[in-house]
């Protein structure tokens, strides 16, 4: 159908809480508001690679030794041992976390640290971190998720948020790649569950490829939108298709409650031989292209030493 400037945006909001999926401010001003704003690797890389942003990173290289010694020298029992030379990729969750708290407060001293939302993959060793985080007041997001048994495990440990990825990620990778199971039901299966059993955790769905996707899961209760798909949302007669969450879903088992967090064996072999292996072979793909981007970004960082 038909629509008017800025109904379908509109009308995604009035079915749950949209968030942008950028770094870009200029999105969060011109087409906001928004609850919240997510971001990863990838979108800090692209991002940052943008020519108006080559000030930012020269004086970012600037401030970084600055603050590492900074950090290092503090009393602060977190910081306890922190090496100037290198700072490592894999650190412990909390140490992680007090560094992006003490980077927020650096810059933003007045900026309410508490609405941090730590994400981390949906491994088992991601949603065990997201547990200690989670039991220190911390909000987490368990990210990469394809399966019904992740987002069991998820809720268990607390996580504030789950995203389930609609397309696998490569879809914004590799062109011409269509994903042949895009997981709309799953987000639906993965919120009846949750009220089902009383879960605090809310479901967050990412990695969408068109406002057709989008407006499918008018209903959730997030969703992470990115920049052009916000654009085109916002524009006249954009149709509203019908969403998953309005449809029949009498035939969609709701699963009695169930639980992992005392079994690792047990959510080991379950993720394994979910979709016959495809689910786990979509988090690896995720998890290995997060890292590639991870080195791209570290990489623009050190040339701005050369």
């Amino acid at each position: 159908m038909s629509v008017t400037q800025d109904f379908a945006l509109g009308y995604l909001r009035s079915r749950g809480l949209v968030d942008c999926d950028t770094l870009d401010a200029k999105v969060a001003q011109t087409l906001g508001p928004f609850q919240d704003c997510t971001s990863n690797q990838a979108i800090a890389f692209f991002e940052l690679s943008k020519p108006e942003h080559k000030e930012l990173l020269a004086e970012s290289h600037l401030n970084a030794g600055t603050l590492l010694r900074s950090m290092a020298e503090t009393k602060d029992p977190r910081f306890a041992g922190l090496e100037l030379d290198e700072l490592a990729v894999e650190i412990a969750a909390c140490l992680s976390l007090s560094c992006i708290v003490y980077l927020f407060k650096e810059f933003a001293p007045t900026w309410d640290s508490s609405r941090i939302s730590i994400k981390i993959p949906s491994t088992w060793e991601g949603m065990m971190a997201c547990r200690t985080l989670q039991l220190a007041g911390v909000h987490t997001l368990a990210t990469t998720l394809f399966s019904m048994t992740q987002a069991v495990l998820a809720a268990e440990v607390g996580c504030t948020y789950v995203a389930p990825y609609v397309n696998q990620l490569k879809v914004h990778f590799e062109p011409g790649f269509v994903d042949p199971n895009k997981l709309f039901t799953l987000c639906v299966a993965i919120q009846k569950y949750y009220k089902s059993v009383g879960a605090i955790t809310q479901v967050l769905p990412a990695s969408l490829t068109s406002t057709d996707e989008v407006l499918a899961l008018a209903g959730v209760d997030h969703i992470t939108v990115a920049p052009p798909l916000l654009g085109l949302l916002s524009v006249p007669d954009c149709p509203i298709p019908p969403s998953f969450f309005d449809g029949d879903t009498s035939g969609l088992t709701v699963l009695p409650k169930m639980s992992y967090l005392k079994d690792e064996a047990a959510y080991r072999i379950a993720f394994t031989r979910d979709l016959a292996g495809e689910s786990e072979d979509k988090l690896t793909q995720a998890i290995n292209i997060f890292c590639d981007m991870q080195d791209k970004l570290i990489a623009l960082i050190k040339s701005k030493s050369e």
